[in-house]
């Protein structure tokens, strides 16, 4: 599974999972630490705690193993790092603090499958 599929199966799942807001982007010219960069917003910290769960989930099925995870205790923001991928998750507050859109405003977005991209922007 090349990188790219990999951000589109995880922000799949993520989108199946009723996330919201969900942007790919692809870092190879703006970056030298990951490929893509997943985002998407959960409606509260235990949402976005399932989120996470759910990618980690995925990527282990997927013969892939998390490197990392980050974020604070109460799950408003988590990071999920398998290398070649990055799965930010955020409560709608937290997203809009870190702002990772105009921070990485330069990076290539990816458009998601027309069925997931109805499912990201829908609410829960």
């Amino acid at each position: 599974m090349t990188s790219k599929e990999k951000a589109l199966a995880l922000a799949t799942e993520v989108a199946g999972k009723k996330g919201m807001d969900i942007q790919i982007f692809d870092m190879r010219k703006v970056s030298s630490f990951t490929d893509f960069f997943v985002i998407a917003t959960g409606t509260s910290n235990r949402h976005v705690r399932t989120l996470a769960d759910a990618t980690v989930r995925n990527a282990r099925q997927h013969g892939e193993r998390k490197l990392g995870l980050e974020g604070d205790p109460p799950g408003r923001w988590i990071l999920v790092d398998l290398g070649d991928v990055v799965v930010h998750l955020f409560e709608a507050q937290a997203r809009e603090f870190y702002s990772l859109e105009r921070l990485w405003d330069e990076a290539a977005r990816v458009e998601l499958p027309e069925g997931e991209a109805l499912a990201a922007k829908a609410a829960p």
